[in-house]
């Protein structure tokens, strides 16, 4: 089978992961191709590819050149990975007869808006998901047929994970250390982290904990003045983007994931493959498949500060409940994200397609 996946993203984030992680296990069984639009996606997924401009939908400039690419490369299946890629991939496959399967990893509602209805039900032929919360709210907005909506669970390569983790010794200045990591975006809620954090501070007079956040993003600055405004900027640690964060997220204790809307977050599945105990908001996404509050990890709602800093608290003071719950969800990561599983699945469910043709 011959796949191109698409990615136009400007920044690396979970989603980019995922493509880099999906590419590198289909390409040991297919010729696998990447059509990208910046170095930081395209130098670290290891296939062929071509750049393209990606300037809007209906970039002519990007058209012609990806069904030139198509065509050349024989490509059977588009795999677009962004929404912006998802019309380009839809024109393109209606002009080249292959299939066009969209990827999704957040929960999206199509109510609200005509053209994504129209690319979900007329430009895709399928649409993988990592969550089963993210197949029904599409299902439940206006998407027609449950039979081309696959829920695959993202893989992990739990040994390059360890591998990575062991290439440089970190050493935090706090005896108790919580990590989070993303774009520093509004839909991340890196606010409400380093509100809960200053909580917890506060309320426990804790002066032996520190907050490490992983990533770039617009609200670095802002995020950074929070901090200061809460004072607890001496015990933020703001590392930028790192090409190998592995170390750090072994380094820490628990990982806080405080999205709005998410996913299963790939940096949660890595932290805990590195024995960090979990937080994370439910945000509407596949995590609650993944977490049974108290057993492996802990659940929030969105925006409760005060909730989480009790967690935090609770962490701190009993660190056998830490110890158990790291553990815990470790094996459950390991037991159900497995890359030659994920692989199997996408390589069935377009073969599944493919022998369908659904069209126009």
């Amino acid at each position: 089978m011959n796949v191109l996946f698409m990615n136009s993203a400007r920044a690396w984030g979970g989603n980019e992961k995922w493509v880099r992680l999906a590419a590198t296990a289909l390409s040991r069984e297919h010729r696998v191709f990447l059509a990208y639009r910046h170095d930081i996606v395209g130098n670290r997924v290891p296939v062929p590819k071509i750049r393209l401009p990606y300037r809007h939908e209906a970039d002519l400039e990007t058209i012609i050149k990806l069904k030139t690419f198509v065509e050349k490369n024989h490509i059977e299946v588009l795999i677009p990975s962004k929404r912006k890629d998802y019309t380009l991939a839809g024109i393109v496959s209606r002009a080249c007869g292959c299939i066009n399967v969209l990827r999704l990893g957040i929960v999206r509602d199509l109510k609200n808006s005509f053209f994504q209805t129209f690319i979900f039900n007329k430009l895709a032929d399928g649409v993988i998901v990592n969550a089963e919360p993210i197949r029904e709210k599409l299902l439940e907005s206006g998407f027609r047929e449950p039979e081309r909506i696959k829920v695959i669970h993202n893989g992990l390569d739990r040994d390059e994970i360890i591998k990575l983790a062991g290439k440089q010794a970190i050493e935090l200045p706090f005896r108790f250390t919580v990590s989070a990591m993303g774009k520093l975006t509004r839909r991340k809620g890196f606010d409400m982290l380093l509100r809960g954090f200053a909580r917890f501070m506060r309320n426990s007079a804790v002066d032996n904990a520190g907050l490490v956040i992983i990533g770039e993003g617009v609200l670095k600055e802002s995020l950074q003045k929070l901090a200061e405004s809460l004072h607890i900027d001496n015990y933020v640690i703001f590392t930028g983007f790192l090409d190998n964060p592995y170390p750090f997220l072994r380094a820490g204790d628990v990982f806080a994931m405080t999205s709005q809307n998410e996913g299963i977050s790939n940096a949660l599945l890595e932290a805990a493959l590195l024995n960090n105990a979990i937080i994370s908001t439910a945000s509407g996404g596949g995590i609650t498949t993944v977490i049974q509050e108290g057993k492996n990890g802990f659940l929030l709602e969105y925006g409760d500060e005060q909730q989480l800093a009790d967690v935090l608290l609770r962490l701190y003071t009993q660190p056998a409940l830490l110890e158990k719950t790291a553990g815990e969800i470790s094996k459950t990561v390991t037991e159900m994200f497995s890359i030659p599983e994920m692989t199997r699945q996408i390589t069935d469910f377009c073969t599944d397609l493919q022998k369908t043709k659904y069209r126009l």
